[in-house]
């Protein structure tokens, strides 16, 4: 993992995980690495993926068994998505606003970018019941 200067690793290290968790690399209820594990992975302190984990921890993305680790929680990925749309919205949303209207972009511009983004960047999805008769 390549790590920014303008972030704090544990926050770059929760959103990592976040990314696992939402791509379904860690699916809900299931382990997820120890600290000591990831810490060696990425080559930094224990503590530092202590933080991380405690932060996601407290927002109840990933809950402890004690005894057993740390696991993805159930609602795991739609808490994600809730802090990070929120996040969002906040802060980066309008810097692309910003950035539309001092380049005068028109919103009809945006939509096929959009669109061809989408098509280009979605997971397949499963055939329905229906489409496999």
């Amino acid at each position: 993992m390549d790590f920014k200067d303008n972030e704090p690793i544990y926050l770059q290290i929760a959103t990592a995980v976040s990314e696992n968790i939402l791509t379904g690399k860690w699916p809900a209820g299931e382990k997820i690495t120890s600290i000591r594990d990831l810490a060696v992975e990425l080559e930094v302190n224990p503590n530092t993926v202590n933080r991380a984990y405690e932060l996601l921890q407290n927002q109840e993305v990933i809950i402890n068994k004690r005894g057993m680790g740390l696991f993805v929680a159930q609602d795991g990925a739609a808490k994600i998505k809730v802090l990070r749309r929120e996040r969002f919205m906040q802060q980066e949303l309008p810097e692309f606003f910003r950035n539309v209207l001092l380049l005068e972009i028109p919103f009809d511009d945006l939509q096929p970018l959009f669109e061809r983004y989408k098509v280009l960047n979605s997971k397949p999805t499963e055939p329905t019941p229906d489409e496999n008769k």
